[in-house]
C-alpha cells in the first residue's frame, strides 16, 4: 500500500512539474515592461533566496564543507551555471519576442541531442531504432530550415544548452536542490550587480511599475523552484521510462500554447518539419518501452532461475541424509 501511495504521489508530482513548465509562457509576458536579461537577473536573484529557505527549513546543509574542497566538482558546477543562463535567457526571450512555438522545438529536439551527445562524448552506442530517430530528427532541422529561410537558431541553441546542463548534470551527480542552490549561487552577483548598475540608469523596471510587478518579479524564484522540486520528488517514487514519456507534456503544452494562444504561423512546412520530429520521439519512445519489457522480463527469469536453483538445492540437501540411511 506504502509503494502504491508513493508512486501516485510520484506520479503527481511529476505532473506537477511538467505541467508548471509546460504553461510557464504564460507567466513572461506579465513581467513586460521588463527586458529578458532585467527577468534573467531577478529569476537568478530571487532563485537563491527560496533555495536557502528550503534548506534552512531541512536542515540540508552537511554537504557544503565537502563541496568547497571539490575544485573540479564546483567547476562543473560554474559550467552549468553558465549553460543554464544561456537557456534561461533565450528561452525568456523567444516567449516575450512571439518565438514559442520555436522554443517548443528546442525541448522536442532535446532528446534527440542529447542521444547525440552520449554516442559523440561518452561513446555509447546506439540500437537501430534510437540511429533511426536521430536520423529523422536531423531530416527535420533540414524540412525547418527550409521553412523558416534559415536554421532554427533557437530551437538548436535551446537543446543543445539544455542537453549540454543535463550532461554536466550528470558528471556532477548532486541532488536537484543543492545543484540549483550552487548554481544561483555562482550566479547571484553577476546577477544583482546587473540589477544595481540597471537601476543606477534609471532603466530597472522593480519600483517604476507597481507594487504588482514587483511581486511578479519576485514570484520568479517560486516559478523556478517549485517545479524543480516537485520534479526531484517524482524521480525518486516513479520508474525513469514514467519520467521520460511525462517530460513531453512541456513542449507538447508549450506547443499548443504557441499556436492557439499566442497565434503563431504554422505553415505547411512548419507542420512537416514538427511532424518528422514527433516521428522520432514516437520511434524513441517505442524503443525505450521495449527495451523496458525485456529488461524486466529477463531480471524476472533471472529471479525465477535463482529460486528454482535454490529450491532445488535445498531437495538435494534434503534427500542426502535419506539415501545415507
Amino acid at each position: 500500500m506504502q509503494g502504491t501511495n508513493d508512486q501516485r504521489a510520484g506520479l503527481l508530482s511529476g505532473f506537477g512539474a511538467y505541467g508548471m513548465w509546460g504553461l510557464v509562457p504564460l507567466f513572461w509576458p506579465l513581467l513586460k515592461p521588463a527586458g529578458a536579461v532585467e527577468i534573467l537577473a531577478h529569476r537568478m536573484v530571487w532563485s537563491l533566496g527560496v533555495v536557502a529557505i528550503l534548506l534552512l527549513m531541512l536542515r540540508r546543509w552537511s554537504w557544503i564543507g565537502p563541496l568547497l574542497r571539490q575544485p573540479r566538482k564546483l567547476g562543473m558546477l560554474t559550467l552549468a551555471a553558465a549553460t543554464i543562463t544561456v537557456n534561461w535567457g533565450l528561452y525568456i526571450w523567444a516567449v516575450n519576442s512571439g518565438h514559442v512555438v520555436e522554443a517548443s522545438l528546442g525541448y522536442f529536439i532535446n532528446p534527440l541531442v542529447t542521444i547525440g551527445m552520449g554516442v559523440l562524448l561518452l561513446g555509447e552506442r546506439l540500437r537501430p531504432a534510437q540511429w533511426a530517430a536521430v536520423a529523422t530528427g536531423a531530416a527535420s532541422v533540414v524540412v525547418l530550415t527550409i521553412g523558416y529561410g534559415k536554421p532554427p537558431w533557437i530551437s538548436l541553441i535551446l537543446a543543445f544548452s539544455f542537453a549540454t546542463y543535463g550532461l554536466v548534470k550528470k558528471k556532477v551527480d548532486m541532488g536537484g536542490l543543492e545543484s540549483l542552490t550552487v548554481e544561483t549561487a555562482l550566479l547571484f552577483l553577476p546577477a544583482l550587480g546587473y540589477l544595481v548598475w540597471l537601476s543606477a540608469r534609471g532603466a530597472s523596471t522593480l519600483t517604476s511599475e507597481g507594487p504588482g510587478h514587483l511581486a511578479l518579479l519576485a514570484s520568479t524564484g517560486v516559478v523556478t523552484a517549485v517545479p524543480l522540486i516537485l520534479f526531484g520528488a517524482a524521480a525518486v517514487r516513479i520508474p525513469l521510462s514514467t519520467i521520460g514519456l511525462l517530460q513531453y507534456m512541456t513542449p507538447v503544452a508549450q506547443f499548443i500554447l504557441g499556436v492557439a494562444w499566442f497565434h503563431e504561423e504554422m505553415p505547411t512546412e512548419r507542420w512537416a518539419g514538427f511532424g518528422l520530429v514527433w516521428l522520432a520521439l514516437a520511434m524513441l519512445t517505442w524503443d525505450a518501452l521495449r527495451t523496458s519489457r525485456r529488461t524486466r522480463a529477463r531480471a524476472q527469469a533471472a529471479r525465477l532461475a535463482a529460486a528454482t536453483a535454490a529450491a532445488s538445492a535445498a531437495t538435494d540437501r534434503t534427500d542426502t541424509p535419506s539415501k545415507a540411511t
